[in-house]
This record gives C-alpha cells, sequence and structure tokens, in this order.
C-alpha cells in the first residue's frame, strides 16, 4: 500500500514580503485612518498569501482586513488577489440566523402581517383523524367545569363522530389535543385567568357574570369572553374563574347618611291592655 502524503503549505517568500502592497489595497478599500497594525500571514496555496490588518472602525472591533497577494510560477512580480474585512477569533459577531417563523413571538403579528402555519405544526390536525387520541371530540367528554375545578389537561374521550363533522366542516386542519392543551394553559395562566390580583379580589367570578358569552366546543368548558364594555377584560378570553369588579351581580354599598328615620304608622292601631280594663273581658261590636 502506498503512503499518503500530505504537503504543507509554505509562505512564499515574495508574497509575504508584500506587506506594503497588502496595506495601500487595505488603506484604499477601508479608507484612511481605518487600517491598523499586521496581525499576520497565511498562505492559501502556491504562492498565495493572505495578509492580516487589524481594524480601526469601532463598530468591527476585533475583525481584520484581509489582502490577499498572489504571483505567477517563476514570476517576481506581486499583484493583490482580493481585499475583504473578516471576524477574527475575538469579533463580535451576530447570532446564528433563524428563519422569520422562529424568530416571531407572541404579539409580533401586526395588520397585514401573514403567518402560515407549517404542515407539520403539532399544534394542528388533519380533520381527518377526528377521532382518537388527536381527535377534535378529545375534551368533549368529562365532567363539566365548575369554580372549585383545576385546569383540565386531558378532558375525556370521544362521543361520536357527528358533532366532530359539524364543529371542522370547512376546515382543513383543526388544533390537536397539544394545540388545545397548549392552548388552555397559556391562557389559563395569563392576565385573564384566576391568579391575578384582580381576580382576587373580584366580588365573584366570571362564570356567575352576565355579562359571560360562553364558547362554543371544549374550550368553553373553561373559557368566555367578557362582553362588559366598563370592564378591563372587554373583548378578550377569560377563564370562568377569573373575575372583576365589574361583575354584573355586584352589590355596591349605599353611602351613609346618619341614622335612619322611623317610619310611623299612622293609619292602623294596635289593641292594649289598660287599667281595670281587660282585652279578654271585652266585647267588641261588629260594623256593619
Amino acid at each position: 500500500m502506498s503512503q499518503i502524503r500530505t504537503r504543507t503549505r509554505e509562505l512564499d517568500e515574495a508574497c509575504l514580503q508584500a506587506t506594503d502592497l497588502a496595506r495601500a489595497a487595505a488603506d484604499e478599500l477601508a479608507g484612511p485612518g481605518q487600517v491598523g497594525e499586521h496581525v499576520g500571514a497565511q498562505a492559501d496555496g502556491d504562492r498565495v498569501v493572505t495578509h492580516l490588518f487589524s481594524c480601526l472602525d469601532p463598530a468591527y472591533l476585533g475583525w481584520r482586513w484581509a489582502v490577499t497577494v498572489t504571483r505567477a510560477s517563476r514570476a517576481k512580480l506581486v499583484t493583490v488577489s482580493e481585499s475583504v474585512l473578516l471576524p477574527g477569533p475575538e469579533s463580535l459577531l451576530a447570532p446564528d440566523w433563524l428563519p422569520w417563523s422562529e424568530r416571531v413571538r407572541p404579539g409580533d403579528i401586526g395588520v397585514g402581517d401573514i403567518m402560515p402555519a407549517p404542515s407539520d405544526d403539532e399544534r394542528l390536525v388533519p380533520v381527518t383523524v377526528l377521532e382518537g387520541d388527536d381527535g377534535l371530540l378529545d375534551w368533549e367528554g368529562g365532567e363539566s367545569w365548575s369554580a372549585d375545578s383545576e385546569l383540565p389537561v386531558s378532558l375525556g374521550p370521544a362521543e361520536g363522530s357527528r358533532a366532530a363533522e359539524h364543529a371542522a366542516a370547512g376546515r382543513a386542519r383543526v388544533l390537536s389535543a397539544i394545540g388545545r392543551d397548549a392552548t388552555a394553559i397559556r391562557w389559563y395562566t395569563s392576565d385573564h385567568g384566576p391568579g391575578t390580583p384582580l381576580a382576587h379580589a373580584a366580588p365573584g367570578p366570571c362564570v356567575t357574570c352576565g355579562f359571560l358569552v360562553r364558547l362554543g366546543g371544549p374550550l368553553g368548558r373553561i373559557f368566555g369572553v367578557c362582553a362588559n364594555e366598563y370592564a378591563p377584560d372587554d373583548g378578550r378570553v377569560v377563564s370562568l374563574d377569573h373575575g372583576c369588579g365589574a361583575h354584573s351581580e355586584a352589590a355596591a354599598e349605599g353611602p351613609s347618611h346618619g341614622p335612619h328615620v322611623p317610619v310611623i304608622d299612622e293609619v292602623g292601631y294596635d289593641l292594649v291592655d289598660a287599667a281595670g280594663v281587660s282585652m279578654t273581658d271585652t266585647v267588641f261590636e261588629e260594623l256593619d
């Protein structure tokens, strides 16, 4: 077997000595006062050397001007091949690029913005697989929500396909079990859930408020929409055990204006015993 030999690139002496030529090319590209000291040179091929100069631009700390010089075989004339600004080992670099769909955060979508859901979005499931563990009816079964119950994450078995077909009409995909669970937890733990100071100070939960509009479908077992224009959550999804001071049955205490005026009945009368007269021995005549 023949041995594989690796060739170590050596710095071409003529190209290595062309420091002034490389600096002049860097000055022409960067402008006056932007090229610093010579920080090194590296061989990039036969008779090809790249000279590195520090960058003095404060916006590019740690970057280096790289000027590549070369010469033809058996020629003494060295020429500039290319000049470019490159990051150094201690440069401040931008974070790795991420597609917009992975950088967007809740609340970033504005007017006119479009964010299509990917085909493999785990929050969605095709309508053709409505039944089963990931079906639309996963939350249809089970007991109804009450103010004393915990937030359900798994809400029971399916009860049939007719309701699923009706709910999914006109849609290619619907929320999967994962998508519904994530939505319920996100809403329930938000400022419109039961854990806020506003809810703790409320006179009653939203489930007993006349302004609550219940949601349809499985999420309606836990959430509704506030329809009170004076409430801080007007038009927002709230949990049924959320609450605020604008509860429809909140009773305001009336202002105090001193002692109540006594009510005197000046029309009726009471019969009482008098001295020497007993009511039990008195005979009353009926009036015609």
